[in-house]
């Protein structure tokens, strides 16, 4: 028969909320780890409550919460108890006596002699000692060693020292202090608002400004007084003819500063326009270039593949009947082309790996002053090539001679640039001997012209205007004397054009008709133009007076609409506030019908669960506790068992070390800490001991002050 037996793991607890504040022997290594004990202990499950809302309670807003977590705000620890962490007593136990010793610490070791208040870990956590907050500086020494020094001004000047140059921690300009009389204010004190870069340095707007205000002062005197009861209507249309003019006055400067936001707009529209087309184009020539990349990817790819697929035909075509043949080495051999001698890439040996050992690395070749060393071993016909000119036969016509001429010009014109070449590269000799230096002659004065008079003038340049007729004139005669010489020629000329004369002429004429056919038809375009825009400004204008005509409408109609809705939302608030109270009435007797059905609800609930409680934990009980004594039955039979076994087997050895075990695990122990005990027990009462007799030397000398003060 099998037994099935159900063990149930209790969950062990390592320590209890408060074992920090009881327990004597818990010990913390330090303030920090007891603030954090102190904290757990605050925020304990149990502690922690969910308040409901009664308004919110059925919401599901986040911004309506229907409860709120709160932390319980009895304390179970009573007041009587010390929540100070012990560590402070045992690292340094002072010894506390009736005398009061001032003693004045000074050094690097002042601060071991100082201490802070405990600081909670959170302020949730109420703290145990609040200090009073004193006025008394704490590092200041002793009255009487204090020394009495003069009161300190409310400015002085300090220096300081700056990175930046003069010029660029340039401030505001300074402003003067003024004084003035009693009585008087200077119109320059009108300006008191303006400053640095607030409409100082003044220009238009500010001048104008001025002016405007010194109008207004020189017209509120001229202004009739409130007590003139008579001049009372002249000073009203005054002030309103005043007011429609400032008025008009900053309607212009809205309008000012309507344009120039209109402005700065279209600034802005158009550099967002240029930067979007810039950014368009800068798109579209990276995508044009990205598929060019491509393109010329793909075509590389389909002409390599052509190429692979020509090289294969090629070689099966070579050999159509699909025999193997040897390799001729003769032939190779004998080939410069094939490939012994010129072996390809595609096949693996590439020819040009390692090539760049074989590089010449010279001196001459690589460097500038090598190349001038270079230049200058050189000959000199090497860098100035000679070149001789071949003798040309002298003949007698006229053009020969003339290109004797000038070949003779060229080599005069060459021989003087290689003079002067050489003269750049020649090296001056010292003078062997002091020479004179001949000082030049001192120039002559500048001549002056008298300045002529307007009638010779106007004489002389009638006088170069007729030498230009006249020049003119008889180039003129030279000109027809010449045609009347060559007359012969130019007739046998015009003769043979005759010809094509007629050919020109109907040229002439195309291209004339052609002219006039372009110029017809720009005249139409021109007028078809015009017709368009004065029929677009005619339309535009007709659609611009409709659309006033109609806009004058829509707000008539519009203001009589707001009336009508004005009236009809007078209506609707006060048919709005009728219905507001009788809504408030239903509703408070709503939500306290609610509320009476919700706590019937609740008590009801409350009691069943109660009673269901009740039942599931007496079942529980009887039946843990029915299970309980079977297993405590099963377990002291079969320890009975073992003992009477060990028993019946045990000598006298195993019955002494089994009392030494015994003695050794639970004697000793129990010693130990009953004497820990006892002595936290005594240190405790020492210090204890101490405080009493403080407070109670205190108490006396309060109450022979007391005595003394009563009995003067």
């Amino acid at each position: 028969m099998t037994t099935t037996q159900t063990l149930q793991s209790t969950k062990v607890q390592t320590q209890r909320r408060y074992d920090y504040i009881y327990d004597p022997l818990f010990t913390l290594s330090s303030n920090r780890d007891h603030a954090r004990e102190r904290y757990k202990a605050y925020i304990a499950p149990d502690r922690v409550k969910k308040v409901p809302h009664y308004g919110p309670m059925f919401s599901g807003l986040v911004h309506y919460p229907k409860q709120q977590i709160t932390i319980d705000t009895c304390d179970p620890v009573p007041n009587f108890m010390s929540r100070r962490w012990a560590g402070y007593d045992r690292r340094q136990p002072v010894q506390m006596t009736n005398q009061n010793v001032h003693l004045s610490v000074s050094g690097g070791d002042r601060y071991k002699y100082s201490r802070r208040p405990i600081i909670p870990f959170l302020q949730q956590v109420p703290p145990d000692v609040l200090l009073q907050t004193t006025r008394v500086d704490p590092m200041m020494p002793p009255p009487e060693q204090q020394q009495s020094r003069p009161p300190t001004p409310l400015t002085w000047t300090v220096g300081v020292q700056t990175m930046y140059r003069e010029s660029e921690a340039q401030t505001d300009p300074y402003t003067p202090e003024y004084v003035t009389e009693k009585g008087t204010i200077p119109e320059l004190l009108t300006l008191a608002s303006l400053s640095y870069n607030r409409g100082l340095p003044a220009g238009l707007a500010e001048v104008e400004m001025i002016e405007r205000a010194r109008e207004k002062r020189a017209w509120e005197q001229t202004l009739p007084t409130v007590e003139n009861m008579p001049q009372l209507s002249k000073r009203r249309a005054m002030m309103e003819e005043m007011e429609r003019k400032e008025w008009v006055i900053r309607e212009k400067e809205i309008e000012k500063l309507q344009q120039v936001r209109l402005q700065v707009l279209k600034q802005i529209l158009e550099t967002r326009e240029g930067d979007n087309t810039n950014t368009n184009t800068d798109r579209l020539n990276s995508i044009w270039s990205k598929k060019q990349v491509s393109k010329e990817a793909n075509f590389k790819k389909m002409r390599t593949e052509h190429i692979k697929s020509l090289r294969k035909l090629s070689a099966e075509r070579k050999n159509v009947e699909g025999k193997l043949s040897r390799r001729n080495v003769v032939a190779d051999y004998s080939s410069f082309a094939s490939q012994v001698y010129a072996p390809e890439t595609r096949v693996g040996v590439f020819l040009d790996r390692g090539s760049e050992l074989y590089n010449v690395k010279n001196r001459y070749l690589n460097t500038y002053e090598g190349l001038l060393e270079l230049e200058a071993s050189l000959p000199d016909y090497v860098t100035q090539p000679r070149i001789k000119i071949p003798n040309l036969r002298s003949g007698k016509g006229g053009a020969q001679k003339r290109f004797e001429k000038r070949l003779k010009e060229l080599d005069d014109t060459a021989d003087l640039i290689k003079h002067d070449k050489e003269k750049q590269f020649e090296v001056p000799a010292p003078p062997r001997f002091l020479q004179k230096v001949i000082r030049p002659p001192p120039r002559p004065p500048t001549p002056s012209v008298e300045t002529p008079s307007e009638e010779d003038e106007k004489r002389e340049l009638a006088v170069i205007f007729l030498q230009q007729l006249l020049r003119g004139r008889a180039i003129q005669n030279m000109m027809q004397e010449g045609k009347e010489k060559r007359m012969e020629l130019i007739d046998e000329l015009r003769s043979t054009e005759a010809l094509q004369e007629d050919k020109f002429i109907k040229e002439e004429k195309r291209d004339a008709r052609a002219v006039q056919r372009k110029q017809r038809m720009m005249q139409h375009k021109e007028d078809l133009a015009n017709e368009m825009l004065e029929g677009m400004g005619g339309r535009n204008v007709g659609q611009m007076a409709d659309f006033l005509s109609k806009e004058l409408v829509r707000l008539q109609e519009e203001q009589r609409i707001h009336a009508f809705a004005l009236l009809a939302e007078r209506k609707r608030r006060m048919r709005e506030a009728e219905e507001s109270g009788k809504r408030q009435v239903e509703e408070r007797r709503r939500m306290e019908e609610d509320e009476i059905w919700r706590q019937m609800c609740n008590c009801h609930q409350g009691t069943m669960e109660t009673y269901l409680e009740d039942i599931i934990q007496s079942s529980v009980n009887r039946t843990a506790d029915e299970q309980a004594r079977e297993e405590i039955q099963d377990k002291a039979e079969k320890i009975n068992e073992i003992a009477y076994e060990m028993e019946s087997q045990r000598n006298r050895l195993q019955s002494e070390n089994m009392v030494a075990e015994l003695v050794y695990s639970f004697l000793l122990p129990e010693v130990e800490k009953e004497t820990l005990r006892e002595n936290v027990k005594r240190e405790q009462r020492r210090h204890i001991l101490a405080a009493h007799s403080v407070i109670h030397g205190q108490t006396a000398d309060i109450e022979k002050e007391g005595e003394s003060s009563g009995g003067k």
